[in-house]
């Protein structure tokens, strides 16, 4: 869909790219039952931990800026490594 939207309004100035974060440590995933499972996630994590929200921040502030001009129908995977494997 982003590169699809990305095509269409190109020629509208509108830029369109897309996060891809990996697992991220948020209130909805507290608690002993996901603790339990973040342990199996983190070993398939180069960096061996959960992102914190805040690590998104510099990604997206760049996306949304000037720096970013020429930048559209990009992906930027934000998961810690996850996904080198």
């Amino acid at each position: 869909m982003m590169k699809s939207f990305a095509s269409e309004w190109g020629e509208h100035g509108i830029r369109v790219n897309a996060i891809s974060p990996g697992y991220i440590q948020t209130a909805a995933n507290e608690g002993e039952e996901m603790q339990e499972l973040a342990k199996g996630w983190i070993e398939d994590i180069p960096l061996h931990r959960i992102a914190k929200p805040e690590e998104f921040r510099g990604t997206a502030v760049y996306m949304a800026s000037d720096a970013s001009s020429y930048m559209t129908g990009s992906q930027v995977v934000v998961d810690g490594g996850y996904t080198v494997w």
